[in-house]
């Protein structure tokens, strides 16, 4: 790690990778695509080491994880269910993490700034999350959560809702009760992220595509 990302690190929070889906539009797992050399998940780990001192990585149960390439000091926990979604996930990360806050991302954002993940967590001082909204959609896996959405989470599951979008919708105000949550507005998240490239995440073998040719300008 240079001197600069020692100087960026953010002592205060912690960052969350969850990598346990099915990736059944990719046609292959998402984490072990290779991009500039490096499986994505490795790429991501040292991106977002630049700018946290702990990271904590949520994958399938054992029986069902794929197998990963290694990823240096973070931690690994792994869920109870296979392909649950990531609402259960993200509670186990949050309760992994050593920090109270941790911003939280999916696997598959090849493009993904440390700088930027450690802008959004500035920006959850007095909330429980921060999430941007970009093109018109919550970027709920590109944004900053506190331990205590945890318990959300958890209520949600127990209702049956599976969709995380549901801890930042007004009707579900009585699971998310006490949830304080900033969302953080195209405008002012494109000032950190012009092209939001950062939150440009892999969907379809098109998606990887325009990755690797993104990669290759670097």
């Amino acid at each position: 790690m240079d001197d600069r990302a020692k100087s960026t690190i953010v002592k205060t929070a912690s960052a969350i990778i969850l990598a346990g889906g099915r990736s059944s539009r990719m046609g292959q797992p998402k984490a072990t695509l290779r991009l500039g050399g490096r499986a994505l998940i490795e790429r991501t780990i040292a991106e977002l080491a630049r700018a946290f001192d702990d990271i904590v990585v949520v994958t399938a149960p054992e029986s069902e994880a794929i197998e990963l390439p290694a990823v240096g000091a973070a931690t690994i926990v792994h869920d109870d269910t296979a392909y649950q979604g990531p609402v259960g996930a993200l509670a186990r990360g949050l309760r992994a993490a050593r920090h109270e806050l941790a911003f939280a991302c999916s696997c598959d954002l090849p493009m993904l700034r440390s700088e930027v993940a450690s802008w959004l967590a500035s920006l959850a001082d007095g909330f429980d999350a921060a999430i941007p909204q970009v093109g018109g959609r919550l970027q709920l896996l590109h944004a900053v959560y506190r331990r205590r959405c945890a318990v959300a989470l958890d209520a949600m599951l127990a209702s049956g809702e599976r969709r995380l979008s549901a801890i930042a919708e007004e009707g579900n105000s009585g699971i998310s009760s006490g949830i304080l949550i900033r969302i953080v507005t195209e405008a002012e998240y494109r000032g950190a992220d012009p092209e939001a490239l950062s939150c440009f995440n892999l969907n379809t073998p098109a998606d990887y595509a325009r990755a690797l040719k993104l990669t290759d300008k670097e």
